[in-house]
């Protein structure tokens, strides 16, 4: 007979969290991965939907602009006049969504300006919150460059947080800290339950988050729209700008009736 080697006992609740920690885990990242595409897709779409069917808009808003013109010149009725200056006023406000976009992009493109120092004096908690967090999290405490490295970035939000004073986001950065897979006891450690439960609750709110800013974009008018046809977003454009295209066909007919330029 062979010898075997003893099987390790491993207490059944602290197994049942591992099971759920990982669990989480997948399903956090699983989300953000999922989160993240949605945001680019959302952004590429609202940026292919401007330069094709900008234009569009902008023409079919100056046709029925002029229609309004052509029918309040024919009856001289105060509605219409009305309704013509309305039409005009609403066409003349239109953004320059060129300039808009250029705006944007370039904004992004640059760093902004730096902001005036203003004078914050830290609550008591925000106090002890990051006088803990330094303690634990100072590079200075690891001699691994890639671990002093990792503690230097999340000090320089912890201290981002403690400049403007706030306590909520250090309280955060804390529980990020202390859940890290990096903080994580050993398995024979009896703090592993404890960091088992913590780790738990992080992933959850990071989870309700994630969820949270899904829903957001995807009520956003651009996503909304996107999700029409998420599969085809190019065949869906196409529909709307023969449908644009159509639309302005039918008013510029409208308009050349209305000036007697046909029977």
């Amino acid at each position: 007979m062979t010898a075997q080697s003893p099987v390790r006992w491993t207490d059944p609740q602290q197994q049942e969290l591992e099971e759920r920690v990982a669990a989480a885990e997948l399903a956090w990242l699983s989300m953000d991965v999922d989160v993240q595409t949605l945001r680019v897709e959302i952004d590429n779409f609202a940026l292919i939907h401007h330069q094709l069917l900008g234009p569009l808009y902008a023409r079919l808003d100056e046709l029925e602009a002029l229609v309004a013109e052509a029918v309040a010149a024919r009856t001289g009725h105060p509605e219409d006049l009305r309704r013509a200056a309305e039409a005009r006023r609403q066409v003349d406000e239109l953004p320059d969504l060129d300039a808009l976009f250029d705006s944007v992009r370039e904004q992004e493109a640059a760093p902004p300006p730096p902001a005036a120092p203003a004078r914050v004096r830290p609550g008591r908690d925000a106090q002890r919150i990051y006088r803990e967090l330094v303690r634990r999290a100072h590079p200075d405490l690891s001699t691994d460059p890639a671990e002093q490295q990792r503690r230097a970035a999340f000090l320089a939000r912890v201290n981002e947080a403690y400049a403007v004073g706030d306590a909520a986001a250090l309280e955060g950065l804390s529980a990020e800290w202390s859940t890290a897979p990096e903080a994580a006891p050993g398995a024979d450690s009896p703090d592993r339950l404890e960091w088992l439960r913590r780790r738990l609750e992080w992933l959850t709110g990071k989870i309700t988050e994630t969820a949270t800013e899904q829903v957001r974009l995807e009520q956003t008018p651009m996503g909304q729209l996107l999700a029409l046809a998420p599969q085809d977003p190019d065949r869906l454009l196409e529909q709307l700008a023969e449908e644009l295209l159509a639309k302005a066909a039918a008013q510029q007919a409208e308009l050349e009736r209305l000036l007697g330029r046909v029977s």
